[in-house]
């Protein structure tokens, strides 16, 4: 064997023998990327999993997590995502927990990356394509770029629709009012900066709070002269709001709402989660609050 031919078969064994190794320090870690165990604090978590179709990797989900409804049938309730137990988390042996901004408390998240869970808290996308950011970054928590990007490609393209259908709407733009909640007697609304403020807008709505910022505490006065001509309401147990008694009180009764008795109640997740459901979330408002236009689908093929 030649000097060059002993070298070159040397070198090769070297680069083999390297290969090898690096794939045994990598095999782990390949692993456990395989074998995540994830617990949810959330609920559009849990939804984007699951439409993921990486339920399987789910240990855990918080008492938001209603959609879909079998994830509170299948999976433990580790509680409410802002009063979250460690110790309760912490025995379902996750690997990591994805939660939404809000979740906690701090000292309970600190306690489980102690343990040695990693804590990822996805970003708070904000904006028209704010649904299609939000399955981005639960994908990239979960390891699960690619499908996210699928999935998220999917909802910008019914968002893209959803636009056109909001250019087509002949109609004077509806005055909308979210109320949140009534706290003795007085109506807890949304203005800009807030989830239902970006869905009212993709509704092809104007918020009639857009002057105020965030949640907000209004008076009788305040209602009257923003003239709302849609009630919009949460539908969620414990929580929901009685029509005929809103628009008997004195503020509600002045209202063009109350004249033409319009008030729309929608699931709160599905209302509000910005997830992969948000496009025809929208477009149902859009027909609530424009039911005399042909609002279209938002399906390519129809």
């Amino acid at each position: 064997m030649s000097k060059n031919a002993w070298f070159d078969r040397l070198s090769t064994r070297v680069a083999l023998g390297a290969i090898t190794a690096l794939l045994a320090l990598a095999s782990p870690w390949l692993a456990r990327a395989d074998d995540m165990r994830i617990v949810a604090a959330g609920g559009l978590v849990t939804e984007v999993l699951y439409a993921l179709g990486a339920e399987n990797r789910l240990v855990g989900v918080d008492a938001t997590s209603l959609e879909p409804a079998s994830a509170l049938r299948d999976k433990p309730n580790v509680g409410y995502m802002r009063q979250l137990s460690p110790e309760g988390i912490l025995s379902l042996k996750p690997t990591r927990v994805i939660a939404i901004p809000g979740a906690g408390p701090p000292g309970a998240l600190d306690l489980i990356r102690a343990a040695g869970a990693s804590v990822e808290t996805i970003p708070e996308a904000a904006g028209e394509f704010a649904a299609a950011a939000n399955i981005r970054a639960v994908g990239a928590a979960a390891g699960l770029d690619v499908a996210a990007e699928a999935l998220a490609s999917q909802v910008e393209a019914r968002l893209r629709r959803l636009a056109a259908a909001r250019e087509r709407v002949a109609a004077a733009p509806r005055r909308v009012m979210f109320v949140l909640a009534l706290r003795e007697g007085r109506p807890m609304v949304a203005g800009r900066a807030t989830g239902a403020d970006a869905i009212i807008r993709l509704a092809g709505g104007v918020n009639a709070f857009h002057a105020v910022e965030g949640y907000k505490a209004v008076s009788e006065e305040a209602v009257i002269a923003a003239a709302p001509d849609v009630i919009l309401a949460m539908d969620r147990a414990g929580a929901r709001i009685d029509p005929a008694a809103l628009f008997a009180t004195p503020a509600f009764a002045a209202t063009p709402a109350a004249r033409t008795r319009r008030f729309v109640s929608m699931d709160a997740q599905y209302l509000l989660a910005f997830g992969p459901r948000t496009p025809q979330a929208a477009r149902d408002l859009m027909a609530a609050l424009y039911p005399e236009q042909p609002i279209p689908s938002l399906d390519a093929d129809r």
